[in-house]
């Protein structure tokens, strides 16, 4: 095995858990996830050698993933718009609030997904990367702005989201 090879498997091992998260919130079914995961893993091993150490590791992972689920994006909304339909009256057709509290927080996972997935490509990328506890620094790296613009625009997010979710349950 090469040195290349080692360096892609560890790599790969270290960050598959956020590729994954990334590939998730970027492509609307299973299938679309493993198409995007192999196009992240590609685009991965062909920019290693390229890899020059300016940032961290797992930002530049981060840059690689949401780069590659950008371009991915594009070719999936006619796909994504379908998916959301689709969840969107499965959770009509979802029994009352008395369930049980795993259904009801699994409800409420569903639909903060698909509200995160109607958000545009940037905002999608800022709560993604949120969302796997990456710091406001790395997130301002990853996305090319300001730190304090990444604080702002988190919190109008956030905002945006409470407010929706609390329309979409009334």
């Amino acid at each position: 095995m090469t040195n290349k090879e080692v360096k892609f498997r560890k790599v790969i091992e270290e960050n598959e858990h956020k590729i994954s998260s990334i590939c998730r919130y970027y492509s609307s079914n299973d299938e679309g996830q493993k198409d995007l995961y192999q196009e992240v893993l590609i685009n991965i091993w062909k920019s290693l050698d390229s890899f020059r150490g300016d940032a961290q590791l797992s930002t530049w992972i981060y840059r690689v993933a949401v780069n590659t689920a950008m371009g991915f994006a594009n070719k999936e909304i006619k796909r994504q718009k379908i998916f959301i339909d689709h969840n969107e009256s499965i959770l009509d057709n979802l029994v009352d609030l008395e369930e049980d509290l795993a259904k009801d927080k699994e409800k409420l996972v569903q639909q903060l997904e698909n509200q995160i997935n109607q958000l545009s490509v940037i905002d999608k990328i800022i709560m993604t990367l949120v969302m796997e506890s990456v710091n406001h620094k790395e997130i301002a790296s990853v996305i090319g702005i300001t730190e304090p613009n990444v604080r702002v625009k988190i919190h109008r997010i956030k905002n945006e989201l409470k407010e929706t979710l609390k329309m979409s349950n009334s």
